[in-house]
């Protein structure tokens, strides 16, 4: 199977991930605690892959464009957020307020179809690169998956649209990842770029988003959660290696 095929699929199920954090908003009402325990997870995956695996792997193929391409994609998704929509947050609904007028949701949609395009692109140039970077780069998207589409379904429920508008909103953060694989499958040739570009955006989520809402909740658990998520980054790459590489 080609690296584009095994990306859309991945994709696709990166989408549906989208689309159960949206689901469940209309389900059950879920605990902070339980919430940010499932963030922190997903936040210290993703700090992994990006400073142990993207990082590093951008600067070796690319070392002289590498570190400003990095910083280039971290302020992206820095300047969508902060210029597009209203402050949100992951994994629930708060400043209810701030999200009356319709229109604001929609421009908070906005700025996070920009991160799952960027999601796309990741997974893609992983996959051009290698299995193993493809793979790690998927899993640390999944996970922070089902909190993007809890937390877009929120916003939706918070600016009094209907709770399908909040599944339709998290499915449409899917197609906007399929549209970054299909976006770097079709620039293969400057995948040096796309990876570093998506190193700054991964960085940028896991650090400056994630970390921020796990650190409002008090207690040890949520930083051996962080270090779980982590640990499994390092822990996937020794048995990849041990096992899988040729």
């Amino acid at each position: 199977m080609s690296y584009l095929w095994i990306s859309l699929v991945l994709g696709v199920v990166a989408g549906l991930a989208n689309l159960f954090g949206g689901a469940i908003v209309s389900a059950r009402a879920w605990s902070r605690t339980f919430l940010a325990l499932f963030i922190a997870l997903g936040s210290g995956f993703m700090l992994a892959t990006a400073l142990t695996e993207m990082v590093p792997e951008s600067l070796r193929l690319a070392p002289a464009s590498a570190p400003a391409l990095i910083l280039l994609g971290y302020f992206i998704v820095h300047y969508f957020e902060h210029t597009w929509p209203a402050h949100f947050h992951f994994g629930e609904e708060t400043h209810t307020d701030e999200f009356l007028n319709p229109s604001v949701a929609y421009t908070a949609l906005a700025g996070l179809l920009i991160h799952t395009f960027f999601d796309g692109v990741s997974i893609t140039s992983g996959f051009l690169i290698s299995p193993w970077l493809g793979t790690v780069i998927f899993g640390a998207v999944v996970l922070h998956n089902i909190p993007e589409g809890f937390t877009i379904a929120s916003i939706m429920v918070a600016a009094k649209r209907s709770r399908s508008a909040g599944v339709w909103a998290a499915g449409t953060l899917g197609v906007s990842r399929i549209v970054g694989v299909l976006a770097m499958a079709l620039a293969h040739r400057w995948v040096n770029y796309g990876l570093a570009l998506s190193a700054g955006v991964t960085l940028y989520v896991a650090a400056s988003d994630l970390i921020p809402e796990v650190n409002k909740t008090p207690g040890p658990r949520i930083a051996l959660t962080v270090a779980l998520g982590v640990a499994l980054v390092l822990g996937l790459r020794f048995l990849f290696f041990a096992y899988c590489a040729p």
